[in-house]
């Protein structure tokens, strides 16, 4: 399956588009953080230059690096990669998103990118950073004249489901974390602490919510049972949820099923038979299967 099923859930997640792109053009961003450092970011989007074979992040993909943007009107998709992605890993789909018309943006989060885990948990600032992408896209972004900022969307996988999910007004408790790790000391969001290095911060920061995210796609949420029973009560928009059968990482019911219960609108909601949690990426490159050999061990 690979990243199949994510890209099928971003395709038909949002709006049609009329625009077609001849090539997909790519840029790369640095995005300044008020008393934080930068965040890098990615972005595809409909184009008129040129194509080639380009390096980017652990692989590679067909793009014009850097060529103007055109069209108008597009809608913005934002992504939010899993506890040690990338901007580039999770979302092997946005060339062909691009050519159909939109603008795709993938964050790498703070300290929570492959080569860099000291932040991962701190999973609570993460909302925070993509609202930060959402403003620098339709308000700093050289190519921001050719946005439609009535329709922006979100993508998340993994912990970057419970990013798209709290930055659309989910409430996590976290203090459930505790009491889950008690009784489950061996699940993958418990080891965190232990196979990152990372330190886990004193006090949660506040989420961050976007009122101009109008609809989410969310695949294999980390932490989804932080929502249960009431913290995703003021989610107003279109969910499209994502779990895989076989999630060996975030097993069933605790992440994705309690989502599921817990949102107030019934989410459009699949479940890949046989698929395991990191399915939902692309195939992996020599690149990856270096960096993350988990990951693609199970892939």
């Amino acid at each position: 399956m690979k990243s199949l099923a994510a890209f099928a859930a971003v395709l038909t997640m949002t709006w049609a588009v009329a625009a077609q792109a001849a090539t997909v053009g790519f840029a790369t961003a640095v995005v300044p953080v008020a008393g934080d450092r930068p965040l890098q970011v990615a972005v595809w989007y409909p184009s008129s230059a040129p194509e080639a074979a380009d390096r980017l992040g652990l692989g590679e993909q067909t793009v014009a690096r850097d060529g103007p943007v055109v069209g108008a009107h597009h809608p913005l998709i934002v992504i939010s990669h899993g506890t040690g992605g990338s901007t580039a890993a999770p979302f092997a789909p946005a060339p062909d998103l691009a050519r159909a018309g939109f603008v795709v943006a993938a964050v790498s989060h703070t300290g929570d990118p492959h080569d860099d885990r000291s932040r991962a948990l701190r999973i609570s600032e993460r909302p925070g950073q993509l609202v930060r992408v959402i403003d620098y896209m339709t308000g700093e972004w050289a190519g921001r004249g050719a946005l439609d900022a009535r329709r922006i969307g979100a993508f998340g996988f993994s912990s970057g489901g419970f990013t798209v999910l709290a930055a659309i007004g989910g409430e996590p408790d976290l203090a459930l974390l505790a009491p889950h790790c008690r009784e489950h000391p061996a699940y993958f969001d418990c080891r965190l602490e232990t196979s990152t290095g990372a330190v886990a911060p004193a006090t949660s920061a506040p989420v961050a919510h976007d009122p101009r995210i109008r609809a989410a796609v969310v695949a294999a949420p980390a932490l989804g049972f932080t929502f249960a029973p009431s913290g995703l009560s003021r989610v107003r928009v279109p969910v499209q949820l994502w779990r895989a059968g076989d999630d060996t990482v975030l097993p069933h019911p605790l992440y994705a099923e309690a989502v599921r219960a817990a949102l107030p609108r019934p989410p459009e909601y699949h479940v890949v038979s046989g698929a395991d949690h990191f399915d939902f990426l692309p195939p992996c490159s020599p690149g990856l299967a270096k960096a993350a050999p988990m990951i693609c061990e199970r892939a």
